[in-house]
């Protein structure tokens, strides 16, 4: 029967007011100084956090009630292609319209421009209810990003042109950076942007392909503005609106996320804008774009986790096999449990990185705005490294997290989740992207490897380390340092090997550090809430042996 994503799922809850939101509000709020700029705004922080409350409870009750019942309808029909032009489901139209009727599709921008100035831990939260409804409905509202890299890097006109639009709903966006035969290499794409000096006037050219919602009103694209460039130093990033010049040759036939068209676009003297300056498309903006997409997909694989192990957990209470409910046979039961510590650790990881991003954000548009506060611009560098470093491993972790509930989800299922009839089949099929677009789980290793080395996360680690764990809390945590000091070992062995194997161990160097650092968090919401301690209990025991297995084979089994 229809619910509410939100209160039926007391982790958000728990997320929203204990991961520390304080410091964030404020800045955003302008130490709530925005209050006698804008009617809506919070007058302190219980307002605000009253004011986040309202809106999750929101969209929790329209994905609970409305969205998800459309879902296998929407997977069904999916988006079409005829004579050049794009058509939503009905159901995915529907759903579209329930978001902007309730105000929703501006969640990031200021209040000046029509939008909520919520913060990003919020926005994840709505982005992991509406993923755990309808996952290829996410990438149509999870393309705020769009508006949000207008916001920051574009001049007042185009702020002014633009992103009240978006706020809206009326408008909508897209990135389109991937081409035919550059994929993930950006720093190889062709297409080409030429400035008419006669004219003022830049056209562009060239084929992108595997863009999601290529058929919005206004897309980013990547182009190379300098002539005779071969690498990203000659990218520059542009707005081109839907229209003349901008053909959308064909939909992709995809495995998964049907409600969300991919589309090939061709650029055919379509004129454009620059954004921001020549040079940086690829260097600051797309990075920036990209990171913010990487964390949106964190919070989808969260919300399909979720609604995998929700439907797996409902399945097991109501079918009997052998004279019992599923969830009383000891290895279903296992399973069951096990999807659950996943799905928990993705979640607390995933709310972490977001508080990153928005202490990062926080701070430097607070050191835009008081520029003689010496220390918000190094505060707001300090956030940017562990927003940098956090947000591919919550982007890696997740996903393969996703995968892995929907895979035991189907099992839990038996010869019905294989069926189309359950969902979980198309949870199972949703997923399988994840951990693909964006960057692969493997970019994200290459974009996390960086910031490992260079000990990003040693000040927090030793924070979490330091916390007073009590009873079974602490000699879990015993087993966290030791696994801690086997990560650092193993990082020091591979930066002093000779043979510079660094880049093959990444992946397991990586994946060390991401369990140890998620046990810790884990441990920590355990002395907030002791029934938290079971889950830090089981993913300690379950998971975190891994890292003795990874280090063994860094040091005795790679070349």
């Amino acid at each position: 029967m229809p619910g509410n994503y939100y209160t039926d799922n007391p982790d958000l809850a728990y997320h929203l007011h204990h991961v520390g939101l304080e410091e964030v509000v404020r800045l955003k709020e302008d130490n709530f100084r925005e209050r006698g700029r804008h009617a809506g705004a919070p007058a302190d922080y219980a307002d605000a956090l009253a004011q986040y409350e309202r809106r999750l409870q929101q969209v929790g009750a329209l994905c609970g009630e409305r969205i998800a019942g459309r879902a296998m309808a929407v997977d069904q029909v999916g988006a079409t292609y005829a004579d050049g032009q794009v058509a939503f489901a009905p159901g995915t139209a529907a759903n579209v319209a329930d978001l902007k009727a309730v105000g929703v599709m501006g969640v990031l921008l200021p209040r000046a421009y029509g939008g909520l100035n919520l913060p990003v831990t919020v926005y994840s939260m709505m982005t992991e209810m509406v993923s755990q409804a309808d996952a290829s409905l996410q990438n149509l509202f999870g393309l705020q990003n769009i508006a949000q890299t207008i916001y920051l890097f574009g001049d007042d006109e185009q702020k002014k042109r633009y992103l009240p639009g978006f706020a809206s709903g009326e408008d909508d966006g897209a990135m389109a950076l991937t081409e035919p035969e550059a994929g993930s290499d950006l720093q190889s794409v062709t297409t080409t942007a030429d400035y008419d000096e006669a004219t003022g006037q830049w056209r562009l050219n060239g084929i992108k392909h595997f863009i999601t919602n290529g058929c919005a009103k206004v897309l980013l694209v990547l182009a190379r503005s300098e002539p005779g460039s071969r690498d990203g130093r000659g990218l520059s990033l542009f707005i081109v609106k839907s229209g003349p010049g901008v053909v959308i040759k064909r939909i992709e036939d995809k495995l998964g996320i049907h409600g969300s068209p991919t589309c090939e676009v061709h650029f055919q003297n379509a004129p454009g804008e620059l954004l921001g300056k020549r040079r940086y498309g690829l260097t600051r903006y797309v990075m920036s774009l990209m990171n913010g997409a990487r964390l949106a997909i964190s919070a989808q694989a969260v919300g399909v986790a979720e609604a995998a192990r929700t439907a797996a957990w409902k399945y097991a209470r109501q079918r009997q096999q052998f004279g019992r409910t599923l969830d009383q046979i000891p290895a279903v039961w296992e399973m069951l449990t096990r999807q659950d510590a996943l799905t928990v650790a993705a979640r607390t990881l995933l709310y972490e990185t977001s508080r990153y991003v928005d202490l990062r954000d926080a701070w430097a548009e607070w050191s835009e705005r008081y520029p003689e506060d010496a220390d918000a611009r190094e505060t707001s560098k300090r956030y940017s490294r562990l927003a940098d470093l956090c947000t591919p491993i919550s982007k890696a972790f997740a996903t393969e997290a996703a995968n892995q509930v929907a895979y035991d989800s189907i099992q839990c299922h038996g010869g019905k989740g294989y069926m189309r009839e359950q969902q979980v089949e198309r949870l199972y099929r949703d997923a399988r992207i994840m951990n693909i677009y964006e960057g692969t789980t493997q970019l994200q290793i290459v974009a996390a490897i960086g910031g490992l080395v260079k000990r990003v996360l040693d000040p927090t680690l030793d924070e979490l380390a330091a916390l007073p764990f009590s009873g079974g809390a602490a000699e879990l945590a015993m087993r966290v340092a030791e696994a801690r000091e086997v990560t650092a070992a193993c990082l020091v062995f591979v930066e002093s090997d000779s043979s510079n194997r660094l880049d093959l161990a990444a992946r397991r160097l990586v994946r060390m550090a991401t369990l140890v650092y998620v046990s810790y968090l884990l441990l920590r919401d355990a002395m907030r809430d002791n029934a938290r301690l079971t889950i830090a209990r089981r993913f300690i025991w379950e998971f975190l042996p891994e890292v003795g297995m990874h280090d063994r084979v860094v040091r005795d089994a790679l070349p």
